[in-house]
């Protein structure tokens, strides 16, 4: 099975932070099954899932496994927030069940592994490489309503922290709650927020000390 957008939609040229994903589906490695499957983002949609897709550019290489090995210790984390992590690479599913059968830094690796042979969804979401038909190192995450919320885009040699991606799901599902609010740098759950008003612009420092 191919991996595929919903033809009901009309495709933006790419996803853009604030608009609504298309859905698709895709072919995975599911590695707590130990087969291969079919990530519909529909479906996860339905299921009221928070959507993070984790782009990496091969199997067998170098940067990629650390970056997989730290995820997978915060998993456990993001699905408590109501997530579903998808690692997605332009491999095939077949070579992802090889990478994590081999590769002992992937033994803890549970989330399921996305096929994106034609580079079709990496287009999409601008991790595209089309000198090398690589994924750059992208990570993008998706509301329950489809909303891309956040995106993240680096280059090959530079891997990512999952501490990170946790600090932004855990910021994103308190906003969903509370509109009207935002969260300022490093922020984290029991810190305080802002309630952006007319009388706070230029008094941020007061707003955050409760000073008058």
């Amino acid at each position: 099975m191919s991996n595929e957008f919903d033809s009901n939609d009309t495709l933006p040229d790419f996803a853009k932070v604030g608009q609504p994903v298309p859905e698709f589906t895709l072919d995975a490695f599911d590695p707590t099954e130990g087969g291969f499957v079919n990530v519909d983002l529909g479906a996860l949609r339905k299921e009221g899932k928070w959507v993070i897709l984790f782009f990496y550019p091969a199997d067998f290489t170098f940067v990629c496994p650390t970056e997989l090995a730290d995820l997978a210790t915060r998993y456990e984390d993001l699905k408590k927030l109501g997530a579903e992590v998808v690692s997605v690479s332009t491999d095939t599913q077949y070579s992802h069940m090889a990478w994590k059968t081999s590769e002992r830094l992937l033994e803890n690796v549970r989330f399921k592994m996305g096929a994106d042979p034609t580079g079709e969804v990496s287009r999409f979401f601008d991790v595209w490489d089309y000198d090398t038909g690589l994924a750059l190192r992208g990570t993008f995450i998706i509301n329950p309503e489809g909303v891309l919320v956040s995106s993240e885009i680096n280059f090959y040699n530079v891997g990512r922290n999952a501490d990170e991606l946790v600090r932004k799901v855990e910021a994103n599902t308190y906003l969903i709650q509370h509109p009207a609010e935002v969260c300022p740098a490093k922020w984290t759950p029991g810190q305080k927020t802002l309630t952006p008003t007319d009388q706070m612009v230029g008094k941020v420092y007061e707003a955050l000390i409760d000073v008058d």
